[in-house]
């Protein structure tokens, strides 16, 4: 039988513990925690979840800084940007809005980031901390973080338990297969070539969908899991 986790829930309580958190540090030191946002070109999906930032940070008390270039930017024109916010005191945390334009190179854009404001987590120094055993990463990236932190607040026990990622992307599955690892969890990746994944998923206690293929797993009756930045647990 699966847990139904109420992720809605959740971020409700980890909200309201930031906003007490900015409270806090406003009061004390008259200062809040800045974020700047750069989004490169018009992609629906992308506005949507840079809307989402952006609101959040407005909920919480957190200042946004807000860096919309058109889609024909430069590399050099973001990188630019980049540096002017790793220069800029007031902003404390610095994310770029994947994926890029083609005609930009992501990893030399990431790279770029201050390691102290690599909020994501995806500095080449801070995924390879995370890739470590025993160092930890500055930051980690936010959805595997979120997995991890839905579990745990969940009361599910990670260590020993078999997982499941579906998925191996930079940005979700590759860091939620290491955050589980360091979870003590024996952790096993699915991807688009792996053979009979059904049968590596129903042995899993926690399964972590994070492919953005629709019905790429199939159970029985025919009925599909859509893997899109998904958990489940297992229980008795």
């Amino acid at each position: 039988m699966a847990t139904v986790i109420d992720g809605k829930a959740v971020a409700n309580t980890i909200r309201s513990e930031i906003a007490d958190e900015v409270r806090l540090l406003s009061q004390k030191y008259g200062k809040v925690p800045g974020l700047a946002v750069v989004i490169v070109g018009n992609r629906k999906d992308s506005q949507s979840y840079v809307g989402m930032k952006r609101k959040a940070c407005a909920e919480l008390g957190i200042k946004s800084f807000d860096i919309d270039l058109p889609e024909q930017a430069s590399e050099a024109e973001v990188i630019k940007q980049v540096h002017e916010l790793n220069a800029n005191p007031d902003v404390h945390g610095i994310l770029v809005q994947l994926p890029l334009p083609k005609h930009i190179n992501e990893d030399k854009v990431l790279t770029e980031i201050s390691l102290e404001k690599d909020v994501d987590g995806f500095h080449p120094l801070n995924i390879g901390k995370l890739a470590m055993k025993g160092r930890d990463p500055l930051f980690l990236p936010c959805t595997p973080k979120a997995c991890i932190e839905l579990l745990s607040r969940s009361g599910v026990s990670i260590k020993g338990k078999k997982a499941v990622v579906v998925g191996r992307s930079n940005i979700v599955g590759l860091p939620a297969s290491l955050l589980l690892l360091k979870e003590d969890a024996t952790v096993t990746i699915v991807h688009s070539h792996t053979s009979q994944p059904e049968s590596i998923i129903r042995e899993a206690d926690i399964v972590i969908a994070a492919a953005r293929q629709p019905m790429m797993i199939k159970g029985k009756l025919d009925q599909t899991w859509s893997c899109s930045h998904r958990c489940w647990h297992k229980c008795c």
